[in-house]
């Protein structure tokens, strides 16, 4: 499994970012997190509201937490809620099941991270999140 780095954490959120202003997005906070959780990067741009670092950390760890990217919580959730919303409980109100969490995986597959955004619609918070991690070479599974 490939350690995601520093380096590569800055690289996903300086490409994610970009593709936001090239889709002219609102402003977008990124969070990255490694596989075990802790946070390797975030950026919450001019004008993103103040609680916007939560969600997109939230966004990003519900995915890393149920090993699902947060497109699939989304879908359960409408099918499920009860079970959602017990994961939410036991992951202390830090699991957003909305598009935009992404996890980061390596060539072999392995999930190594999670990508969150947040500050525009589900759907392209997680297109940004996707062009971030293309960027590094690596794999985006959204759910």
């Amino acid at each position: 499994m490939t350690a995601l780095t520093l380096d590569t954490a800055r690289e996903i959120v300086a490409a994610a970012r970009a593709e936001g202003r090239s889709m002219g997005l609102k402003p977008l906070t990124v969070a990255v997190l490694d596989a075990a959780g802790n946070i390797k990067a975030l950026e919450r741009e001019d004008g993103a509201s103040n609680m916007r670092p939560d969600i997109a950390i939230g966004k990003a760890n519900g995915a890393l937490a149920m090993g699902l990217g947060s497109r699939a919580l989304f879908e359960r959730a409408k099918s499920e809620p009860f079970f959602i919303q017990a994961m939410n409980e036991l992951a202390g109100g830090s699991l957003v099941p909305v598009p935009g969490g992404v996890l980061i995986k390596d060539g072999d597959g392995a999930i190594i991270g999670a990508v969150g955004i947040t500050g525009d619609n589900s759907d392209n918070d997680e297109a940004a999140a996707k062009a971030g991690i293309a960027a590094a070479g690596l794999a985006a599974d959204g759910g």
